[in-house]
């Protein structure tokens, strides 16, 4: 079970925060479209996505040859 303390610290960094809301606003996105948007390197992206899905806020699913990334269902109402 996610806990709030967790929760917070996993967004308290501008990346993982700003991935979160476009991933939010979006639906889903993939990697490359997080690269563009956020203006950042590929790795960096996928560092943070990473964190982010154990974290539990993110999900993930693999389509070809991306990962497409969404709010994890399981989030708490509060979250």
């Amino acid at each position: 079970m996610l806990r709030p303390a967790q929760f917070f610290k996993c967004l308290s960094d501008e990346t993982r925060l700003a991935a979160t809301l476009l991933i939010k606003q979006e639906g889903e996105l993939c990697v490359c479209e997080l690269v563009t948007a956020l203006e950042d390197s590929q790795p960096k992206i996928s560092r943070h996505l990473a964190q982010l899905r154990n974290c539990e806020i993110l999900d993930d699913a693999r389509r070809g040859q991306w990962v497409y990334y969404a709010i994890s269902p399981a989030l708490p109402y509060w979250a």
